[in-house]
């Protein structure tokens, strides 16, 4: 379907929260916004990290490692994010 300015065609797509490409996405329960595959896997994983590094210290456990695998996806999530 060609519309828009010069027969363009509109993408329908929305894009994806962070790094704004226009692919399939998907929803994660209790969050509005929408996301491609490989965001949506980052977005979860953070959400999971930071329950259980939460779940650790009140426990007084080490959470050492989880809390270098945060800021490894919480960097990931930004440079995507960042590039688009």
């Amino acid at each position: 379907m060609l519309c828009g300015p010069k027969g363009s065609e509109m993408q329908t797509t929305a894009p994806c929260s962070i790094c704004g490409r226009r692919v399939e996405l998907f929803e994660l329960p209790g969050n509005d916004e929408k996301y491609c595959l490989e965001c949506s896997a980052d977005v979860a994983a953070v959400i999971l990290l930071t329950t259980e590094i939460d779940a650790a210290t009140f426990a007084g456990r080490d959470a050492e490692n989880m809390v270098a695998e945060f800021a490894q996806l919480s960097g990931r999530l930004l440079a995507r994010s960042q590039s688009a």
